[in-house]
């Protein structure tokens, strides 16, 4: 045991180094978000983030959103609990059989004007589980989507740029 032990003190991490992003560039995405959000609703923007049945890639990059380092509420976004104080709904994976209803339920319980995001690329299109005997396939064949981030999975800057660029085209 105390080998085992030595040998976990003493070996390096196995994982990977992060890669340096440029803090100013997504403190400069996060304000031009903030601000064309308030710009278009008069408010900060609520999301409510679904998962319909993916690998939960892209809920970690979703997630880290709310990170100390991109810190999404800073920008004047939040995450909310509940789809009746949501404005837009961020959809992962492919739609399963089983998450169906609870995809739709939740639209229904969203109040207008609303909007949906289909993140990453089984929200898009079923990615490699279009053929799955389980799976109905992409967001839009249930719920109408108004922008598609690609990507699998898209990682944090893309994820606020899909957003400002989804902001800026909100009517």
């Amino acid at each position: 045991m105390q080998k085992f032990l030595l040998q976990g003190l003493l070996r390096r991490a196995l994982t990977e180094q992060a890669p340096i992003p440029n803090p100013t560039s997504i403190a400069e995405l996060g304000y031009t978000l903030e601000r064309t959000a308030r710009q278009k609703l008069g408010r900060s923007l609520s999301i409510r983030e679904v998962d319909a049945g993916s690998c939960n890639g892209c809920e970690l990059e979703i997630h880290a959103l709310s990170n100390a380092y991109y810190d999404l509420e800073r920008f004047g976004l939040r995450f909310v609990a509940s789809p009746r104080h949501a404005d837009v709904l961020l959809v992962t994976g492919p739609v399963t059989k089983n998450m169906r209803e609870a995809l739709e339920r939740t639209y229904a319980a969203t109040p207008d004007p609303k909007w949906v995001i289909a993140v990453g690329d089984c929200a898009f299109d079923g990615g490699v589980y279009c053929e799955s005997y389980a799976c109905v396939g992409a967001v839009a064949n249930v719920v109408p989507v108004d922008l598609h981030i690609r990507g699998c999975p898209p990682d944090p800057t893309t994820l606020l740029k899909g957003l400002i660029a989804f902001v800026e085209t909100m009517s």
